[in-house]
């Protein structure tokens, strides 16, 4: 075990039986029951109107504090200890906890609705006009409201339903053990262990973890699949009882986009599909496939990047590179290392993947990832601590002002990517260049191609699931017919993957459906950034972080307007993609040169 390679929690808890954790509980049931009455008897009418708001709104501030603290640290330590009991009672008691607010919480919602001089009452309070955003989404969302009572039964429904197969599908994955051979002994790894050998320089490697994942999904094929079915039947009941057109639509309207925003983005990122089908075939080509890319190959490494890295050096690499755009990144980048904020080892009982968790309640964040030493994994690192950056950005605002959306939640995290690769490219060789432009290219074909792909399964099981539970068979049936939609004949359609459903935990958030769509809007909507900061240099670092500022308090169209970008025009997306075009072009040209 590597302590520095392990995050430390203590700055939450030092455990669920410490007097700090208790005392937290203690004062959310206290504040949770005076607020709670307190409503009950002083939302009947509109009299004193601005103190009523007033008060709502300090003791949610209060309330959001001590729920994240508490929460973050029950979901923090069950994502790297699946079993850990003491952490999964604690998120059962809390999400209980939570429920009890809900029929507060919506007698506010639909009380400020009906308050006919909002725009008077904002204008003459100080902690009104700071959360004016924030109350004017509250009646914007309140028209999707159904009865105290409903909202009520609906919310305590789903601790027992969603929630609980939400909870059974990061078991499920996190504890699988994959069976494979590896130098003649058989071995039970870890899936995250074996899902990363698809970067590994061994072909025979790459095949055979790609066979053993497959096979080792039939473990739990049937109970994922239940967990699918239950989420995604709840969502579309509970969608059309409060009076969206579809899950689709309700995950727009909460991601402060518009369906106009969506549609010109889905159609740009359908006209660049055949550039990357070339780089998929030229992949090929090179890696002596003659029917298209096996999957299992998607994520070969390809040329000689002779780039590894210890946590150290990643750390080292990191710092310096992004010191070149700010201190202020730089100097965050390197505190997350310093004060232990990553858990950056691969261990059994720990969730795959990456991500971050910006901890408003003290001003932090955490980071999770599965650090293996290569390329891929620092730069992986690099963009979970631009997630970082973004939550620090913020730090000065109300925590009610730092929920930004989806779409948005990608700027940062690919900007400091974007950072980490073009430095590389510049210091690189011929050879380095062309494994680095690979790996990017491959990248952005996961956030357009694959999303693409993403966006059309999760489409077709709400569609089906109108109908029927789906079976284990049709679930895989529509995985792969969404591939070949999306890759067309660039993969090889023997060799596709018919359970990349099972181990992308997206497909099973309860609250967000369809987070698929905004890793394409954030890699898209960050190279436009990017391109901004290239022609404005230095002036444009102040207007970057004044942008991550806005996020939590603006719609996305907004935003974008603030450093001259128009979401509504295809052509902002078309040029975001002609970026990537040339990538894809510079990459064949170096292939031909390298390897004739």
């Amino acid at each position: 075990m590597d302590l520095k390679m392990r995050w430390s929690l203590d700055e939450l808890y030092t455990s669920f039986q410490s007097e700090s954790f208790n005392n937290d509980i203690e004062k959310l049931d206290q504040l949770i029951k005076e607020v709670k009455a307190w409503a009950k008897t002083n939302l009947k009418n509109h009299e004193d109107a601005k103190s009523k708001a007033e008060y709502y709104i300090s003791k949610e501030i209060q309330l959001s504090q001590l729920f994240s603290k508490l929460m973050a640290y029950s979901s923090l330590t069950v994502s790297v200890e699946a079993k850990n009991q003491d952490a999964l009672k604690a998120m059962d008691k809390l999400h209980v906890k939570h429920n009890e607010l809900v029929e507060s919480s919506v007698a506010f919602e639909k009380w400020l609705s009906s308050v006919e001089n909002l725009d008077k009452l904002i204008e003459c309070s100080d902690i009104l006009k700071e959360h004016e955003f924030y109350l004017r989404q509250i009646v914007e969302r309140s028209k999707y409201l159904l009865s105290e009572e409903l909202e009520v039964l609906i919310a305590k429904m789903s601790n027992t339903g969603s929630k609980a197969w939400e909870k059974l599908q990061n078991v499920l994955t996190s504890t699988l053990l994959v069976d494979m051979e590896i130098d003649g002994e058989q071995k039970q790894l870890p899936l995250p262990v074996v899902r990363n050998m698809a970067y590994d320089s061994n072909a025979d490697t790459r095949r055979k973890a790609y066979e053993a994942e497959l096979k080792a999904y039939k473990k739990i094929e049937e109970s994922s699949a239940a967990c699918l079915n239950g989420i995604k039947g709840e969502v579309l009941t509970v969608s059309e009882l409060r009076g969206y057109n579809s899950p689709l639509e309700e995950t727009i309207i909460k991601s402060r986009i518009d369906q106009l925003t969506l549609d010109t983005m889905l159609e740009a990122m359908k006209e660049s599909l055949p550039d990357f089908h070339r780089y998929y075939r030229k992949k090929a080509e090179i890696l002596g496939h003659k029917n298209g890319l096996p999957f299992f190959d998607l994520f070969a490494p390809i040329g000689k990047l002779d780039m590894k890295f210890t946590y150290d050096e990643a750390r080292k690499y990191i710092v310096d590179k992004f010191r070149t755009f700010s201190d202020k990144l730089a100097d965050f980048a390197d505190k997350a290392f310093e004060k232990r904020w990553i858990d950056a080892e691969q261990r059994e009982g720990k969730r795959g993947g990456a991500c971050c968790f910006n901890l408003f309640a003290i001003g932090e964040s955490r980071i999770l990832s599965n650090f293996s030493g290569s390329f891929s994994s620092m730069t992986t690192l690099a963009h979970e601590l631009g997630h970082g950056y973004h939550g620090h950005c913020l730090k000065s605002e109300s925590i009610l002002n730092c929920n930004y959306t989806m779409p948005i939640a990608e700027t940062a995290s690919i900007f400091c990517e974007t950072i980490i690769m073009n430095a590389a490219l510049k210091e690189a060789t011929p050879e380095q260049a062309f494994s680095i432009l690979e790996m990017n290219i491959s990248d952005a074909g996961q956030v357009i191609v694959d999303i693409y792909s993403r966006f059309i399964f999760e489409s077709a099981v709400f569609n089906t699931r109108k109908d029927h539970s789906l079976s284990v068979e049709e679930i895989k049936e529509l995985m792969i017919q969404a591939q070949k939609q999306a890759y067309g004949d660039s993969l090889d359609h023997n060799y596709l993957h018919p359970y990349m459903w099972i181990c992308k935990p997206h497909y099973f958030f309860t609250g967000r459906n369809f987070y698929n769509f905004p890793y394409a809007f954030g890699l898209l909507f960050s190279k436009g950034v990017y391109a901004e900061y290239l022609k404005r240099g230095k002036d444009f670092v102040p207007e970057y972080d004044r942008l991550l500022n806005a996020t939590g308090r603006n719609n996305i169209i907004d935003v974008a307007r603030m450093v001259g970008i128009d979401i509504h025009s295809i052509d902002f997306w078309r040029s975001s993609l002609n970026l990537i075009r040339n990538d894809i072009n510079r990459f064949i040209e170096l292939a031909n040169e390298l390897l004739s």
